[in-house]
Formats: C-alpha cells, sequence, structure tokens
C-alpha cells in the first residue's frame, strides 16, 4: 500500500464518521421547524413534546458534527499539503464561508434553540430554530460547491502548478453545484425521516408513547414518500451531469469498458480492473445508454477509452452506486406501501410493515456513504478533474506516520462516537418524550409580564399557606 492510498483511506475513514452528523443536522433541523412552527400555529402541547424531544438529539448531533469536521480541517495540513498549496487559492475562501456560517449563524442561535425555553419570547425562540435551519442549508451549500468544483472545475487557469480564480461566481455556481446540492439535501432528510418513522414504529410495537410515535409517524410517511420520488429525478439529474463532465465515472459506474452506442445497464457483474472486462453479468439492453443520454442508443465512453493509470477502481464505483439506488428504490417501494396502508387506516395493525421499517432505518445514511463514494472514488485519479492529480496533493510524511494516526484515529472515534455519541443517542431513544402533562416537561415560552407574574404569584400564595395566612 502506498503513501498515497493510505492517506486516501484516512481521509475517507474519517469524513465517512463525519457526514453523517451534518446530514442528520440538516434533516433534524428542517423537521424542528416544521414541528415548533405546527405548535405556534395550533397550540397543541404534541407537537412541543415531539420539539423538545428532537432537540436532544439534534444538539448531540450537531456537536458531534462540529468536532469531527476539525479533524478533517486538520488533515489537508497535514496529509494533503500539495491540495492546501495548489488548490486553497480557490478553496479556501469556500471554506472560510462555510467556518463563518457553521460558528457564527448556526452556533449563535444554537444557544437560544437549547436553553432559551422559559427565557425569549415564543418568535424569539423560533426564529432562531429557522435561523439554524437556514445555517445548516447554507453550510451544506458551501461544501457542495467546493466539492462539486473539484469535480467540475470552471472559472480558474492553472497557471505554474498553481489554480488562479478569473470569475468566483463560476467557481461557486460550477456546472454541478445546484444538482449535487440539491441531491444531498434529499437525501438529509430522507435518511433523518427514516430514522424517525423507524424510532416511531418501535414505539408503537412496544405500547409506548403512542400519540407521539401516530403523529411523527403519519407526517413523515407521506413526506418521505414524495422526497423519495423527487430523490429519483434528482438522481437522473446528477447523472447527466456526471456523463457529460466526467464519462470515464459515468463508465465506472455503469461497468462500460469499450465505448459503445446503446450500452446495456448491468445490473449485477463483478467487474475486474486487471482483466479490463465483468464477469457473471446481468443486463438489460440498452438502459445504461437511455439514463445516462435520455437516448436508446446514446452513445457511452468507455473505461478503455483513456490510459490504466487515469481510470477509477471500478469495483467499488460499480458497487457503491448501486447500493445507493438501490437503497433509494427500497424506499419508495416501502413507504409508498405505508402510506397505502396509512392511508386504509391499516398502518398500526400491519406490524410487519413496522419491523421492516425498523430495520430499514439506518439505510438512509449507508446511502449517503455509499453516494460518496462514488462521486470521490469515482473522480480518481483526478484531485481537480481534469487538472490536478491527487497522487501529487499527498504530503512526505513517513509510512509510519500515516499508518500510527490512522489507528489512533480509528481507536479515538471508536470511545469518542461508538461509545459516548451512540450510548447518549441509545439513552435519549430508549428514556423517549414525555408524556402530555408529565410534571418534569417545562411547556411553553416565557412571556415578558405573564410567566414571571403568575409564577410570583403562585409562590406567594403557597408561602402564605405554609405560614398559615
Amino acid at each position: 500500500m502506498d503513501m498515497e492510498l493510505l492517506s486516501r483511506i484516512q481521509f475517507a475513514f474519517t469524513i465517512s464518521f463525519h457526514i453523517l452528523f451534518p446530514a442528520f443536522s440538516i434533516g433534524l433541523a428542517g423537521f424542528l421547524t416544521i414541528t415548533e412552527g405546527m405548535y405556534l400555529l395550533t397550540k397543541k402541547e404534541l407537537y412541543l413534546i415531539i420539539t423538545k424531544f428532537w432537540v436532544k438529539v439534534f444538539a448531540l448531533t450537531f456537536g458531534m458534527g462540529v468536532v469531527s469536521g476539525i479533524v478533517i480541517e486538520f488533515q489537508f495540513g497535514t496529509n494533503w499539503a500539495g491540495f492546501s498549496e495548489t488548490v486553497g487559492p480557490v478553496l479556501g475562501s469556500l471554506f472560510v464561508y462555510e467556518v463563518l456560517t457553521a460558528f457564527f449563524i448556526e452556533a449563535g442561535a444554537l444557544g437560544i434553540m437549547l436553553f432559551g425555553w422559559k427565557r425569549v419570547n415564543k418568535y424569539v425562540h423560533y426564529g432562531s430554530t429557522v435561523i439554524i435551519f437556514l445555517g445548516v442549508l447554507l453550510s451544506a451549500f458551501w461544501i457542495l460547491s467546493a466539492n462539486s468544483w473539484l469535480q467540475t472545475p470552471t472559472g480558474v487557469e492553472f497557471v505554474n502548478n498553481s489554480f488562479v480564480v478569473n470569475s468566483w461566481k463560476e467557481v461557486i455556481l460550477n456546472p454541478s453545484v445546484w444538482d449535487r446540492y440539491i441531491h444531498m439535501v434529499l437525501a438529509a432528510f430522507m435518511s433523518t425521516l427514516m430514522i424517525i418513522i423507524g424510532t416511531s414504529a418501535w414505539y408503537y410495537l412496544k405500547n409506548r408513547h403512542r400519540l407521539y410515535a401516530k403523529t411523527c409517524i403519519h407526517f413523515a410517511i407521506p413526506a418521505l414518500f414524495f422526497i423519495s420520488l423527487l430523490q429519483v429525478y434528482m438522481g437522473d439529474r446528477v447523472g447527466l451531469v456526471i456523463h457529460e463532465n466526467q464519462p470515464i465515472k459515468t463508465a465506472a459506474m455503469e461497468g462500460n469498458w469499450e465505448t459503445q452506442n446503446g450500452a446495456p445497464l448491468i445490473l449485477f457483474a463483478l467487474p475486474s480492473q486487471e482483466d479490463e472486462k465483468n464477469y457473471f453479468e446481468v443486463k438489460i439492453p440498452k438502459l445504461a445508454s437511455f439514463i445516462n443520454t435520455h437516448e436508446w442508443d446514446g452513445e457511452l465512453i468507455g473505461l478503455k477509452s483513456v490510459a490504466k493509470d487515469e481510470r477509477p477502481y471500478v469495483p467499488i464505483v460499480f458497487w457503491t452506486f448501486r447500493i445507493m439506488v438501490g437503497i433509494g428504490l427500497l424506499a419508495v417501494f416501502v413507504y409508498g406501501v405505508g402510506l397505502y396502508k396509512m392511508i386504509r387506516g391499516q398502518l398500526e395493525s400491519s406490524k410487519w410493515l413496522l419491523r421492516g421499517m425498523i430495520t430499514i432505518a439506518p439505510l438512509g445514511f449507508v446511502a449517503i456513504i455509499a453516494g460518496w463514494f462514488t462521486a470521490e472514488v469515482g473522480r480518481q485519479p483526478w484531485m481537480v478533474n481534469g487538472f490536478f492529480k491527487t497522487a501529487d496533493a499527498v504530503s512526505e510524511l513517513s509510512y509510519s506516520q500515516v499508518l500510527i494516526s490512522l489507528l489512533l484515529i480509528i481507536l479515538i472515534y471508536f470511545i469518542v462516537f461508538g461509545i459516548f455519541y451512540f450510548r447518549y443517542l441509545f439513552r435519549i431513544l430508549d428514556h423517549g418524550p414525555e408524556e402530555i402533562g408529565h410534571e418534569r416537561m417545562p411547556f411553553g415560552y416565557f412571556e415578558p409580564g405573564t410567566d414571571e407574574k403568575e409564577h410570583s404569584t403562585l409562590s406567594q400564595l403557597e408561602e402564605g399557606k405554609s405560614h398559615g395566612a
């Protein structure tokens, strides 16, 4: 294993952990914006219970996202000095915008969201929730803009082994940014709703918090079904952009070795990088060309059209792409059935379906990781597509330094995320939301001149009774 591959494995390990937390934060922030808004609109205590329950999970997730993100920032300097030196003049600014968004907008409003109950006006508190939601969306945009520029670089010149920006508008709004951004945000919503549905189904089967569970399920299933349909459409748009700008990535995704018209869709195969062919193919004629070009006889560029050292590692790209798509289609089917059962009033009695929703709840995050593996491994061997190779970006470190740091990261992540995060997350989920009217549930917001006055009057009365007044 060479230094480049070892550094890539280290970065892949850390970013695979990290991406789970921003994705969950995006989905939860949107969900909390809706539930708190429903509470303000309807005054129903149940929506406040739902909001306060998932705020706990959001706070834990947000904190872990910050911690894991810092590790990635350090790796740009330690393992990828060539990246920082060559690409830094372009992406440095975008990373700064993302950090400013996360730490000034999101973190600033987070304190009000977490600790503002009974302390600020209800509209101020809801404003903080909305600001956080907009903040996580903006943070995601800067990250997707930076990564999409690596995939489809525009607005620059490559001079003396360094990038010079000619147009910041073209850098930020590069050809693939909007489709990939929407695709990622929808994936975040889907994965979050799958967790919410799975958790609620588990409560329902355990005969706990049934009103809470029913409310969440009846909101989340229709939302998830329609989002999954929209995601299929956006996935198609992303595929068209990839085919236009990165045809070799498309070839790896489809397992297409020869340039051909009317390429078949390969459902199953064992691609061989060394033999430059697929074994045990199961395929549908012409469908790959139709999906990627919207023409039955459209041309797909083959992997053999470029040198061997300019091809991505096909087995990973081929299979991660199918995992992502397979989970997406599974979501359409399962939650389509769930919506049908819900409309007919049979959802709560369909225990087999509820168990299925519990089982597949984590698969949304599996799809996200698989999708990012498809995008990043499919871009290889380029760091900046067509300009700058990954091998030229690696720092001059010893093999032992990278290996030891990777092993330490694995150990620390197991302790921090495997024990701390999941221990506290499962504790929150196991405890569940407070029941309506529970004495430990501090309902409502602070209203100047109202709550304080009532509390003071009640305290005086209780004090007077205790003294025999």
